[in-house]
């Protein structure tokens, strides 16, 4: 799900010019607003500590299910989820602030690990933007 993950040159050079395409499509696109609450399937991502848990999944007996992010642009909400079938989860709580018409800056606020029978309250680290 990230440029480490993608082996083979031509797919990953394919995968990193669609992504300049949009860019420059998108250059005068509004990007922070409404349209963008939604549920969304992250199908590819360079974000280290999403790529690290998803790639030791296996250390849990699972493999990564569905990547999602959850943006509420409203109640300034953004929520990171990496599912692990068949019962666990890890979920990251984050604030958001639109920055600009093309940025939004997030701050983690909080993070869990669960699964069935278990839950491991992590300590939130990090702040970005995207």
């Amino acid at each position: 799900r990230g440029v480490r993950t993608q082996k083979d040159a031509t797919k990953r050079d394919a995968i990193v010019d669609a992504i300049e395409s949009m860019v420059v499509i998108g250059r005068s696109s509004i990007t922070t607003g409404e349209s963008l609450s939604s549920t969304w399937r992250l199908l590819w991502t360079t974000e280290k500590e999403q790529l690290f848990i998803i790639e030791k999944a296996g250390l849990f007996g699972t493999t990564a299910g569905d990547v999602l992010q959850v943006i509420d642009v409203n109640k300034r909400i953004l929520n990171n989820v990496i599912t692990f079938p068949p019962d666990g989860v890890f979920f990251v709580r984050s604030d958001i602030e639109i920055a600009s018409p093309q940025r939004v800056n997030f701050r983690f606020n909080s993070a869990v690990l669960r699964a069935k029978n278990w839950e491991i309250p992590l300590p939130p680290f990090g702040k970005g933007w995207f």
